[in-house]
């Protein structure tokens, strides 16, 4: 839900500190960095600090920070929560461009119902911290079976029945 950036470290030492940790020499530390920092979209921000980021920049600095030391599993907590939905979607299509670029993993804890069916393949729905529901997202959303998804669902309903009611009158007028 926040970016656990340091603030008096700039966005090439933020990234860099699990490599730090790890005692990887400069040049290669450097290299890496460099690397992650273009793919998620910020290489020219190397010299920056957190504070002279937007909170999507941010977002993709923490991202970058997880992957620098070759990560195949990314486990994001409410990741969108603290931005709007235009960033949100630009989060949304950095993550799936990883997963198909570098093959990691995405698990992804949210309420938000409209990043499942952006992002998931597979979903877990959790009730009083108990699974409840599992499969692929076409199943679980075309066939809910447990009252908490079907809730999660209704809500997902109410937002973009009004869109397609609109969207079929035009259509036949």
């Amino acid at each position: 839900q926040s970016f656990n950036l340091l603030s008096t470290k700039t966005i090439f030492e933020n990234v860099a500190l699990p490599l730090e940790l790890l005692n990887i020499s400069f040049r290669k530390k450097k290299k890496k960095v460099e690397n992650i920092l273009n793919l998620v979209g910020l290489s020219s921000k190397l010299d920056a600090y957190p504070s002279q980021l937007s909170g999507g920049q941010r977002q993709r600095v923490a991202i970058a920070r997880a992957l620098v030391v070759d990560a195949t599993l990314l486990l994001c907590d409410e990741f969108t929560s603290a931005l709007d939905p235009h960033t949100t979607f630009e989060i949304l299509e950095l993550l799936q461009d990883l997963n198909r670029r570098l093959g990691i993993t995405i698990i992804f804890v949210t309420h938000d119902i409209n990043v499942v069916k952006e992002l998931a393949q597979d979903v877990c729905v959790l009730d009083q911290g108990k699974i409840v529901e599992q499969g692929s997202v076409e199943t679980v959303f075309t066939n809910p079976k447990h009252i908490a998804t079907q809730t999660l669902l209704a809500e997902l309903l109410k937002n973009e029945l009004p869109e397609f009611l609109e969207h079929q009158l035009h259509s036949e007028g």
